[in-house]
């Protein structure tokens, strides 16, 4: 039987790629996004391979909504992020704040929370669900406190999915990505604030090597749990940032 996969933010960057890279691998996928025409060069680029359908994460009605016409999701990648303008904690607007959880974090959940009933009453029931963390979830970079809280909360999304799945043959995993170039990204080897003051260039990967990751981490059987995995760019600062 032929799997279904879900990607969120499908449109662009990261979500693209996982798309194209799931297809290729021979699932039957659908993309979710906010703007039909991104979403639809990405269906072109897979040769028919990849349903468009325009979906807002953080609107629950329209979640529930899509879910509900499926007859069958065996990965869902929740990929659809977005993060603010860089602003010290009394500079951020609660507009900022508010549109950053809602998609981020408020996002992830209503599709997880869809994804998770859809698995327990297909048959056979079970699935994967995997969920874009970011280095971000574990030390955050200045002035981006509403990005770094939104992917500290994915942490405990993603741990209380699987505590909840583990029944029910439904696994979740958190991918934590650092610097893969997308347009996001592009600044970072023009160099980005540090931690320090300072202002420096950062490495960046090809953002395949992340696609050909969510493809492994999908394909596996569902007794096989990847709790937690870091992909980031060699060299880059992390470990000892914050």
């Amino acid at each position: 039987m032929t799997q279904a996969a879900v990607v969120t933010g499908g449109g662009s960057g990261l979500g693209r790629e996982m798309a194209l890279a799931l297809a290729a691998a021979g699932f039957e996928v659908i993309i979710t996004g906010r703007t039909e025409a991104k979403l639809e060069e990405t269906a072109a680029m897979a040769a028919g391979r990849v349903v468009p359908a325009v979906v807002d994460v953080a609107n629950g009605a329209a979640v529930r909504g899509f879910f509900g016409e499926l007859e069958r999701v065996d990965v869902l990648v929740n990929n659809a992020g977005t993060g603010a303008p860089a602003a010290a904690v009394q500079d951020v607007s609660e507009e900022d704040w508010r549109r950053v959880v809602d998609t981020n974090l408020t996002g992830s959940f209503l599709c997880a929370q869809a994804a998770f009933a859809l698995m327990l009453r297909q048959d056979p029931k079970g699935g994967r669900i995997i969920n874009n963390g970011s280095i971000s979830a574990h030390v955050p970079r200045p002035l981006g406190i509403a990005y770094t809280a939104s992917k500290h909360a994915i942490s405990g999304l993603t741990k209380g999915l699987e505590l909840e799945g583990r029944a029910h043959g439904i696994t979740a995993c958190q991918i934590d990505i650092g610097n893969a170039a997308t347009q996001m990204t592009a600044r970072m080897e023009q160099g980005v604030l540090q931690a320090d003051g300072s202002v420096a260039a950062e490495p960046t990967f090809d953002p395949k090597v992340v696609a050909d990751f969510v493809v492994r981490i999908a394909q596996l059987p569902t007794s096989v749990a990847v709790p937690t995995l870091t992909v980031m760019a060699a060299g880059m600062p992390y470990v000892g940032r914050g």
